[in-house]
């Protein structure tokens, strides 16, 4: 039988989000939670099977790893981009990369989590949490977001979003980015701002770029030296965005108010980050996404491109150049 590993899945979630019955009659499934340490160890754990169903990026396969899984013929990928992903190996070893579609709503956990970490800033919330449950009670005041600036770095599809949030709470909204224009600022109703500018007026400020080689490291120790003392940093992007040593001095040094972080440079994070030391951080796991209606959405279209592949019919194929020599 066909051989399929379901990998990055550590909350064995994938196998209650779609009904796999038809895929398990004509297959066998396993399921590896456990992330990979090398690229070693990933060859040698995923060398036996022919199909293998990712989550987001979590997992990178590059060339070096994708030419020593001879059995492989098909990736499932969630989301629309892999970009650890080299499409172009997975092309010319005839491997099919099959991927999931957006769905209408699909981009909103994001956004949401990135309010969540404003507010919990903002109102102090983990941090009192923690002193009522040790018998204590209040113990400083919080901010309000209306009448705050929010400056958003990137207005994509998610920046677009949050600046509607923003919106909604009453903040003054504006925005930067490399390409971003009068036009398009103006048609989410906010206003561009040089990239200086955002960081030293914004009292928020939130990244909601992709990460490339143009946008990694796009915030270092300069720009977080702008911000006002008062101000919150929030990134629910990409770890490696922002400089995470110039974060960590930040915060050390009091020179801004808080940071609200939901990725980073390494992922899982080591059981020592100097990050844990601050009462003025938020960290959440990488959890922007993780919510029921992508991962539905995610396994659902799992399910129905293994089907198709198996009929001799895949779907939604990310490197079609690979039907070519099929």
């Amino acid at each position: 039988m066909t051989r399929i590993a379901i990998i990055d899945d550590t909350m064995n979630v994938a196998q209650s989000m779609a009904d796999w019955t038809p895929i398990k009659a004509r297959c066998t499934v396993d399921l590896i939670q456990r992330p990979f340490t090398s690229v070693d160890d990933a060859a040698q754990a995923l060398a036996p099977y022919e199909i293998i169903s990712t989550l987001r990026e979590r997992t990178p396969f590059p060339a070096e790893l994708l030419r020593r899984l001879p059995n492989l013929k098909l990736i499932c990928t969630t989301g629309t981009m892999h970009r650890t992903l080299d499409h172009e190996a997975a092309t010319a070893l005839g491997i099919v990369v099959s991927g999931s579609v957006d769905r209408p709503g699909g981009h909103q956990g994001t956004p949401e989590l990135a309010f969540g970490l404003m507010i919990s800033l903002a109102r102090r919330i983990p941090f009192e949490d923690r002193r009522i449950r040790q018998g204590l009670w209040q113990s400083g005041v919080g901010v309000t977001l209306r009448g705050k600036t929010l400056g958003i770095v990137g207005l994509g599809k998610i920046g677009a979003t949050v600046a509607r949030i923003a919106q909604a709470f009453g903040m003054n909204v504006i925005a930067w980015s490399q390409n971003l224009t009068d036009e398009r600022a103006q048609s989410v109703g906010v206003r561009r701002v040089e990239k200086d500018e955002l960081f030293r007026t914004a009292d928020f400020i939130t990244v909601h770029l992709i990460l490339s080689a143009r946008t990694r490291g796009i915030i270092g120790a300069r720009e977080i030296g702008l911000m006002k003392k008062r101000a919150y940093l929030i990134n629910t992007a990409r770890g490696p965005l922002i400089d995470e040593d110039a974060i960590v001095d930040a915060l050390r040094e009091k020179r801004i108010a808080g940071a609200g972080l939901d990725v980073y440079h390494q992922e899982p994070m080591g059981a020592d980050h100097p990050l844990y030391a601050f009462d003025t951080a938020v960290l959440t796991p990488h959890i922007g996404y993780v919510v029921e209606d992508s991962f539905r959405a995610f396994y659902e279209d799992t399910v129905d491109n293994i089907l198709s592949w198996l009929d001799g019919k895949p779907l939604r194929v990310r490197n079609p150049a690979v039907l070519a020599t099929k």
